[in-house]
């Protein structure tokens, strides 16, 4: 008898789910069912798009020019607006014809790591990361090389950890910066000396830049290419409006690259997706072009709520947390409070500690298992300040108990 076919293919079925956004889902489905949950697991803002964004919008939707297809690779405009935008942030020129509009952040993830990665290649991920990243070097055929920075060095690896791992079947380094989960940021010369170590050994720099305006304190970002001008060649920066300009939503992320890879994931999107939605284009024109006075206040919000969160969870006995300095999360250790008992619970894994924590505090944070090693959890802190306060007392008063 015929062994029946696979109904769902291997390599797809072989994706783990969003562990960020099933907490969202999970903590969203239970406040649905009127339990007060207080959720600290999207990676979202929670302002709404500023207004001036959103006229811009209203008046793309009724011109019937937004209502056709147009460049797959994005609107002359908007590649010309990421292109001044990236002169003013970052301090060098890119050509327009490099830049390829996305749909989200997401969608230019996937396509740098296909742009790039044959089945095999080895691709040094640092950890903790980002819960997309090893799916999307994965489903491009490559493998995930991990490399561990735990609290004792603020999650930032060293140069002497990448070369550490890098092996002849070496073929790409991701690299973000401020981080999502940790929220570290790597100083000027981190970033040129892991630039230089990447140029010297011919290694693909991915450069996820999408926090680039959410640092705090003495941080400042510091785009690798930058950093390395020589690098460019070399490299592929992704970025979006999403978290700059509270426009999740919107799905407008875009990736540079050299010529050769422009090409290739130009012709790749044309048939994947074709061009992302043009009012959503037209929206991301305003943005880039309106200035940053919207997104200072919203990081002013946001340095305030950092420091509430953080100082709360350096009250609770066992925790550690080191100061994120950028984007908008804590990443604080919880491996002082593994083997424990809460409410006659045993506790082995930052994953049992979550679920504990949503079942018995009635607040939602995601366990480090879904960024690497068991042992931590993230929190959010891009939500109302009233609420994060009311949920890390929760979580005090719960692990209070143990």
């Amino acid at each position: 008898m015929t062994a029946p076919a696979r109904r769902v293919s291997a390599r797809l079925a072989a994706i783990a789910p969003s562990a960020t956004l099933a907490v969202d889902a999970k903590a969203k489905a239970l406040k649905a069912a009127g339990r007060p949950v207080i959720g600290f697991g999207a990676g979202e803002p929670d302002f709404p798009t500023p207004d001036f964004i959103v006229e811009a919008a209203v008046q793309a939707a009724r011109d019937p020019k937004n209502h056709r297809y147009t460049p797959a690779t994005g609107l002359p405009e908007l590649r010309e607006a990421i292109a001044a935008k990236t002169l003013r942030d970052s301090g060098y020129e890119v050509d327009p014809a490099n830049i390829i509009v996305t749909n989200g952040g997401k969608q230019a993830v996937f396509q740098a790591f296909a742009s790039v990665i044959d089945p095999g290649d080895e691709v040094i991920l640092p950890a903790p990361y980002w819960t997309t990243y090893p799916e999307a070097i994965a489903l491009a055929g490559g493998v995930p090389a991990e490399v561990f920075a735990g609290a004792e060095q603020d999650y930032l690896v060293t140069v002497e950890q990448l070369e550490a791992a890098r092996t002849d079947k070496t073929k790409a380094l991701l690299f973000c910066s401020p981080s999502n989960p940790t929220g570290a940021v790597y100083t000027e010369e981190q970033t040129k000396a892991i630039g230089e170590w990447a140029l010297e050994h011919g290694i693909w720099v991915l450069t996820d830049e999408i926090y680039e305006h959410l640092t705090y304190d003495d941080a400042v970002f510091t785009p690798i290419v930058r950093a390395v001008p020589e690098l460019a060649d070399q490299t592929i920066v992704l970025n979006g409006v999403a978290k700059t300009y509270a426009m999740t939503g919107w799905r407008v992320g875009w990736m540079i690259a050299p010529t050769d890879v422009t090409k290739a994931a130009a012709n790749f999107q044309s048939h994947l997706t074709s061009n992302v939605a043009n009012v959503s284009q037209r929206a991301a024109i305003a943005a880039l072009e309106g200035g940053l006075e919207d997104v200072y206040l919203m990081r002013k919000a946001f340095d305030r709520r950092r420091t509430t969160m953080v100082d709360m969870l350096r009250e609770i006995d066992g925790l550690i947390c080191p100061t994120p300095k950028g984007a908008f999360y804590a990443y604080p250790s919880v491996e002082g409070l593994i083997g424990r008992t809460i409410r006659g619970r045993a506790i082995g894994s930052s994953a049992d500690l979550a679920t504990v924590i949503l079942e018995e505090a009635e607040v939602a944070v995601v366990p480090g298992e879904a960024f690497g090693p068991s042992g931590f959890v993230r929190l959010s802190y891009a939500l109302g300040d009233d609420d994060l306060i009311e949920g890390v007392a929760r979580i005090q008063r719960l692990l209070a108990e143990g």
